[in-house]
């Protein structure tokens, strides 16, 4: 049984958070970014275990790298998370219709478009804990192509309603992970697009494929919906350009059911395609990874877990 939670602290927490967003509003966006780096700095410092957690799977998922790198990327990385928080802020105040060139700039998205426009069959949508994850799709439905997102709410019911608010307020619509099984083949059905962050832990029930050179437990059920509704899966990134608000937003790799239609195990070569697709992602800007993240926290069946979710 759930602990209760208590109100009093909810609330409170909640009016903190409000109060520093009402401060950060006061101040450039660019002034943020630069406390938001002091921030990230003192919990590279600070935070132990965070920091130890990351740079030990940079050490396993870059093992030619010099300590120097390692300790570099993994305080960038910690950065990024910080970043984050600043962007969550602005965001629907610098990413409107008619604002929104002089932050974001696009890769090739004419196949993505063109699937979505059609609308032959449902898409999925998928992206990392890599860069701004959110950022792609609230730009996108600020242009038009509004998707339904899978998302865990948030425990504190003050801070879940204001944080589902600004992601919504493009026109994006953002359901509950834990419900998700009801609302995703509604979508599906009608042809729309859904999107998920696609590489979390998926515990011991998980399928097991190789990332960055260590199986990672990851979900089966995206690629099972893919094989139901014949979905194509788009992995998509929105990555930040230097540290400032402004993204690149493109396709890292498109699969195709025609691609896994005569596979012997078409449900294990999806996950491991799309797994793979993000790993390429991560190798292009490694800084933008959230390396605290216990992504190999699961291991295969006869290998030993530990405590802390580093393989």
């Amino acid at each position: 049984m759930a602990k209760p939670r208590n109100s009093i602290l909810d609330l409170l927490t909640y009016l903190a958070v409000r109060v520093f967003a009402m401060i950060a509003h006061m101040f450039p966006v660019e002034a943020n970014y630069a406390t938001a780096r002091v921030l990230g700095d003192l919990l590279f410092r600070f935070d132990r275990r965070h920091r130890e957690r990351a740079m030990q799977h940079l050490r396993l998922s870059f093992p030619d790298w010099t300590e120097r790198r390692y300790r570099r990327v993994a305080r960038d990385s910690m950065r990024n998370i910080t970043y984050l928080g600043v962007e969550f802020l602005f965001t629907t105040r610098l990413l409107t219709p008619s604002t929104w060139r002089r932050h974001v700039r696009f890769g090739d998205l004419s196949e993505a478009l063109r699937l979505q426009l059609e609308r032959r069959t449902g898409v999925i949508l998928l992206t990392a804990h890599f860069g701004n994850w959110e950022i792609a799709g609230y730009t996108m439905a600020a242009l038009g192509f509004p998707s339904v997102s899978v998302a865990r709410r948030l425990d504190n019911p003050h801070l879940d309603r204001y944080v589902f608010q600004v992601r919504e307020a493009a026109g994006q619509r953002i359901v509950d992970k834990k419900g998700a099984m009801k609302d995703v083949p509604e979508v599906l059905d009608a042809h729309g697009s859904v999107g998920f962050v696609a590489d979390q832990d998926a515990g011991r029930k998980g399928a097991f494929v190789d990332f960055f050179g260590r199986k990672a437990s990851t979900y089966k059920s995206i690629g099972l919906m893919a094989m139901r509704y014949g979905a194509p899966i788009i992995v998509g990134y929105g990555k930040r350009l230097e540290e400032r608000f402004e993204f690149e937003i493109g396709v890292q790799r498109i699969i195709h059911p025609s691609e896994w239609a005569h596979r012997d195990d078409p449900l294990l070569w999806i996950t491991q395609e799309y797994t793979r697709a993000v790993e390429d992602l991560v190798r292009s800007a490694p800084a933008q990874y959230l390396w605290v993240h216990r992504r190999w926290k699961h291991r295969p069946k006869g290998e030993a877990e530990t405590s802390d979710g580093v393989a």
